[in-house]
């Protein structure tokens, strides 16, 4: 934009300047010429008295005098008998014409302008006599070119007082525009505090406000989303607290009670965490990393235990170092966790499936949950609201907005065994992440490699589990 106005303001500058110098400068040109031709002509009228006064040898080394003084100009003094006094001319047509109509004039000649000045009266018969002077080409332009040159060095500091005008006039519009990019850009990557300084011409003052408006009208529409969404995740305390009570006065199987404790309060943790999420403002998880391969290695060991339930196998391929992504620990627990429980929600038990891991060439991590069941039935899984299984076909929407957020993509295809495949691609972290936090509560899944059956408590770089 600043560029374009500078450009339109030296154009219309120009355009001015052209319209005003290019007439000034003819006109300096014109009057230099009318100048030089008057100056000639005076003089040779100051030379007429003096052919009816002196005699024609006094008049003669006057001439020659005058024509040393003016040797640019010269003077020739024709006499009605066909003498020639001064610089040597020939009898032009002008001369003739002086001499017949007696009257004075100029015309162009060879060089310059020739001027003819007529005298009558000379001699006892009152013949005409005729002054020719002579002024050459140099004397009518003399001065114009020094002139031309002030008139274009005038321009030039005219255009360079438009250009400094037109950069000091677009930096007070440009400034507040890149101020309310800046802000939009804010906006747009989740600071909902971001606002637009209000200044500049009025109309961008407008555009301000009108962006911190909406910025505030979205941030408080967010919060309400926030605090709505966690009211009704808090209500759910109170069916899981009646659940626990009922839990307790189960008595007859100790491991049983266990086991359904455990579950009633990670499902409470995993409410705790909902509401803590919801509650959690948007720009929060804009820089948030943690490690791709601790989180699957996490949530293939706790969905492991069904796995062994409902006898599938499970095949699990990790890298041995760390594969730091930009997503929050928690947004990545919960995608690991809708692709592995659509696994066991749309398969029949005994299906086999297979999670990996790898690191993404432009950094970040690929997650590939596959599994051998019957595949998609429908055209669109990913679509949200949509599901052909009796789910609320939110699950795979839910994974699709995390990887993007992160920058990456989620891909649905067929594995190998002609089953469902998804494919998350996550982007680079900014930072290192720091070390897994456990969510929730796991049981130690035994594990069967390649080599020998052995109880696995590092991250093997490929194992396999389940299948008893």
């Amino acid at each position: 934009m600043r560029i374009r106005v500078i450009l339109l303001v030296l154009a219309i500058g120009s355009l001015i300047l052209v319209s005003f110098m290019l007439p000034l400068a003819l006109l300096l040109r014109t009057f230099a010429a009318n100048s030089a031709v008057a100056a000639a002509t005076i003089r040779a009228q100051f030379v007429a008295p003096l052919l009816t006064t002196r005699p024609q040898g006094g008049l003669r080394a006057f001439v020659e005098g005058f024509n040393q003084r003016h040797a640019q100009e010269p003077v020739t003094i024709f006499w009605p008998d066909g003498k020639e006094f001064g610089a040597k001319a020939p009898v032009s047509r002008g001369v003739l014409l002086a001499r017949k109509r007696t009257r004075s004039f100029s015309e162009r000649a060879r060089g310059g302008v020739a001027i003819f000045v007529a005298v009558a009266g000379i001699g006892p018969q009152h013949r005409t006599a005729v002054i020719r002077t002579f002024v050459p080409n140099s004397l009518l332009r003399r001065g114009v070119a020094h002139a031309w040159l002030l008139l274009g060095l005038v321009a030039i500091g005219l255009l360079t007082m438009a250009s400094v005008v037109a950069v000091l006039l677009t930096r007070t519009l440009v400034r507040p525009l890149r101020n309310v990019a800046v802000a939009a850009d804010q906006l747009a990557q989740g600071d909902l505090t971001a606002r637009a300084p209000v200044d500049g011409p009025p109309e961008i003052r407008q555009v301000s406000n009108g962006l911190n408006r909406l910025a505030a009208r979205i941030g408080e529409l967010l919060a309400h989303e926030r605090e709505t969404l966690a009211d009704l995740s808090h209500r759910l305390r109170t069916p899981l607290t009646a659940l626990r009570i009922d839990a307790e006065s189960l008595s007859d199987d100790e491991e049983v009670l266990t086991r359904v404790i455990g579950d009633v309060d990670a499902m409470t943790r995993t409410l705790n965490e909902i509401i803590v999420e919801a509650r959690r403002p948007t720009a929060e998880g804009s820089g948030a990393t943690c490690d791709a391969v601790a989180v699957v290695r996490d949530r293939t060991a706790y969905w492991g235990a069904l796995a062994e339930d409902q006898e599938r196998w499970v095949s699990v391929e990790i890298p041995p170092s760390s594969l730091p992504v930009r997503v929050a620990e928690q947004d990545l627990v919960a995608c690991v966790d809708i692709l592995l429980e659509n696994v066991f929600a749309h398969t029949p038990e005994g299906t086999a499936f297979s999670v990996r891991a790898s690191a993404r060439t432009a950094g970040g991590a690929w997650i590939v949950v596959s599994d051998s069941g019957p595949g998609f039935s429908d055209p669109d899984p990913a679509r949200r609201g949509q599901s052909s299984g009796g789910s609320t076909g939110l699950g795979l929407d839910i994974a699709r907005r995390i990887a993007e957020s992160s920058g990456g993509t989620l891909t649905l295809g067929r594995s190998p065994d002609g089953g469902s495949a998804v494919t998350i691609g996550l982007g680079a972290a900014a930072r290192r992440p720091r070390g897994p936090r456990r969510h929730m509560k796991t049981r130690r899944l035994r594990v069967r490699s390649e080599e020998a059956d052995e109880q696995l408590i590092g991250p093997p770089e490929r194992f396999w589990a389940g299948g008893y």
